[in-house]
C-alpha cells in the first residue's frame, strides 16, 4: 500500500444529517458529515475512542438504528465509524439515500 492510498471499499459523500448515540446507558446527540455504504464521520466534541461499539439512529429519509464501531478518531473534531450487522430494510434504506448522492 501506498502512502496517501485510499483504503475505503466504498465511496463516501458529504451529507449532514442528525445521529442519536447510545453509549453505555447514556444518548446524546450529534451529526455526520459524511457517508458511505460501510460507514460514516460523526462530529462529537468528545469522540469515544478507536474500537468502541455504540448504537446510533441516522435521521435520514428512512431512520435506521445501526450498530457502529470506532475506526479512527480526529481530536478536536468527531470520529469515523464503520456500520455492522445491517439488516436488509437498513442495507434499502441507505441505498436509497446514497443513489441520491450518487447523481
Amino acid at each position: 500500500m501506498f502512502l496517501g492510498e485510499e483504503r475505503r471499499r466504498f465511496p463516501r459523500y458529504g451529507f449532514q444529517a442528525d445521529v442519536d448515540i447510545e453509549f453505555e446507558g447514556k444518548a446524546f446527540r450529534a451529526f455526520m458529515t459524511d457517508i458511505s455504504a460501510d460507514g460514516m464521520f460523526v462530529v462529537a466534541a468528545n469522540p469515544l475512542w478507536v474500537g468502541a461499539t455504540f448504537h446510533a439512529r441516522l435521521h435520514i429519509a428512512d431512520p435506521i438504528r445501526v450498530k457502529c464501531v470506532v475506526r479512527r478518531v480526529v481530536v478536536g473534531r468527531g470520529m469515523g465509524v464503520l456500520f455492522q450487522d445491517l439488516t436488509p430494510q437498513d442495507h434499502e434504506s441507505l441505498d436509497k439515500v446514497l443513489a441520491g448522492l450518487a447523481v
